[in-house]
């Protein structure tokens, strides 16, 4: 609880040259009141962007700068969590062989970076409200601001979610969720409110998620003037982004329906697979990129809805960039996260698919051996690829899969979905693109869609969010924490296109307590009402 003070207390730090990043007792964090952090516009900007920073970079457990939790870690934790990126060497081993417990750093500083990051956008929220009572911030304004904090806070909760509490297909939502903070800790009472404040339900988290980003749709306009720049569209919460994390959230309630109907806001109602015609969103003109490699060339790519900012002077450090981690030491970065077998290998990525060369490359790793790296993140001096959160391609196969789902049977429609995303990266589209008679069954296609998304997405963290939401899906069920290759298998004969792979790590059963991450000891320690999951 001690810490939650601290946390406030950054929360204005954050907005000076001489952050918390830095140091925690130095003179500016005791001169900034609650009351004159938010008294001007160009303060009330500042406090804004505290709450970006504090999506960036929160502290890790050793008070240093690793990306929590949405820097760069939380892709890196959703990666190594699931089966198809590979842990090298140490640093990611415990997420990798799922041997973490209540005290583990990784999945202590993700709670807490995450709550940190809610807490500021509450103390955001409140303060943008008052400035706009106070004619501070014209009412416009001060709606556009609480949108954006609004957003962030609904994108932590499900983020908590997806770790520490089970699906919700699994009992429709009844399982334990986690606790819905928002409030602002910023005195005794606050903090007393905390420890009155269980875990809420896994149904109730995800309602009060929904109704943030209703709000954060209904005050945003589709770009706002104030976003002057393609890279400020990019890392500012936009209409079209809320809309994309509801279709997000509404997938992982099994929601097909809702799914699309959030979808048809952001899709045409035609779009054109072959001859291959980028669809353009109708909110914020956002894209798809001609070339498969285009989001990550470019920070301020039309596909790149939301994003979050790295730059050369504000990065995670050496152990969270994610060029270091994922980049091939070859390439001069650490060679740490590899490409794995099981998806490299797997027969339904066509071996002739361009992302195979363009998003990935060969070169050694950590130990000077041979494995297959993303390049996605390829500023490996100056470590300033932007965090990507949601990408356009991420709205069209979240659609393609709700269409499918929904349909008595094979959807054109949600064929063409798919198409649009895949056949971009095919040498020959006209003979390699999937047709509607050419899946058997309705079932056929979500795999299709399923495994599009697994090879789209690649080393970009969300690939422990489709295990966790199919986990209890009878038709499509992960069963728990998938088999893997071995912890630090390496050396390039591991990696034949078409042919297979029989990982070596055993699967882990959905029943095993280890599919959820724990509650911090400390928080279950200081805040006995918030009950610890089962087996820790």
């Amino acid at each position: 609880m001690n810490k939650v003070i601290i946390i406030f207390l950054c929360f204005f730090g954050l907005f000076t040259a001489s952050s918390c990043k830095k140091q925690l007792d130095t003179t500016p964090f005791n001169s900034v009141t609650d009351a004159s952090a938010f008294e001007t516009a160009d303060r009330c900007l500042l406090s804004l962007n505290g709450v970006y920073d504090a999506a960036q970079s929160g502290a890790y457990t050793d008070g240093s700068f690793r990306g929590y939790p949405f820097g760069a870690a939380n892709i890196e934790q959703g990666d190594c969590r699931g089966e198809d990126m590979l842990n090298v060497q140490a640093f990611f081993q415990v997420t990798y062989q799922a041997t973490y417990n209540a005290t583990t750093a990784n999945n202590v500083a993700m709670w807490n970076t995450l709550y940190a990051l809610i807490n500021k956008a509450n103390v955001g929220i409140d303060g943008f409200r008052k400035a706009g009572g106070k004619n501070v911030l014209t009412s416009a304004v001060a709606l556009q601001y609480e949108a954006e904090c609004r957003f962030l806070r609904a994108m932590a909760h499900h983020e908590l979610l997806i770790h520490f509490a089970r699906p919700y297909m699994d009992g429709n939502g009844t399982q334990l969720g986690v606790p819905w903070r928002d409030f602002p800790i910023n005195s005794s009472d606050a903090v007393n409110l905390i420890r009155a404040t269980p875990r809420a339900t896994v149904a109730t988290i995800y309602n009060n998620i929904l109704t943030d980003l209703d709000f954060v749709e209904t005050n945003l306009t589709a770009v706002p003037a104030s976003f002057v720049s393609p890279a400020t569209k990019n890392v500012r919460v936009t209409r079209a982004a809320a809309v994309a994390l509801k279709m997000r959230i509404k997938l992982h309630k099994g929601d097909w329906a809702g799914v699309i109907t959030e979808g048809n806001k952001l899709i045409p109602a035609t779009i054109t697979p072959l001859p291959w015609t980028a669809p353009v969103c109708p909110i914020g003109s956002w894209s798809l990129t001609a070339n498969p490699d285009g989001p990550f060339a470019d920070n301020a790519s039309v596909e790149s809805m939301f994003s979050i900012r790295n730059d050369p002077l504000d990065a995670p450090n050496v152990n969270g960039v994610l060029p270091k981690m994922y980049g091939g030491a070859g390439f001069g970065a650490r060679g740490l996260v590899s490409v794995s077998p099981v998806i490299w290998n797997n027969a339904g990525w066509l071996c002739t698919d361009k992302r195979r060369t363009s998003l990935v490359a060969a070169t050694t790793n950590a130990s000077g051996n041979q494995s297959q790296f993303s390049t996605k993140y390829r500023k490996y001096t100056t470590s300033d690829d932007f965090a990507p959160q949601i990408r356009y391609a991420e709205v069209l196969l979240t659609q393609a899969e709700a269409e499918a789902r929904n349909a008595a049977a094979v959807s054109t429609r949600a064929v063409d979905l798919l198409n649009i995303v895949r056949n971009r990266s095919l040498a020959n589209p006209a003979v390699e693109q999937y047709t509607a008679g050419g899946f058997a069954t309705k079932n056929a296609l979500i795999a299709a869609i399923l495994l599009e998304r697994r090879i789209e997405f690649l080393a970009e963290g969300k690939r422990w969010g489709d295990i966790s939401r199919n986990a209890v899906d009878p038709n499509f069920t992960t069963g728990g924490i998938p088999a893997k290759a071995v912890n630090g298998i390496d050396g390039l004969a591991n990696f034949v296109c078409g042919a297979g792979y029989t990982p070596g790590q055993a699967a882990i059963p959905y029943s095993d307590f280890r599919f959820l991450w724990p509650i911090p000891a400390t928080e279950v320690v200081q805040n006995p009402i918030v009950v610890q999951n089962p087996g820790y």
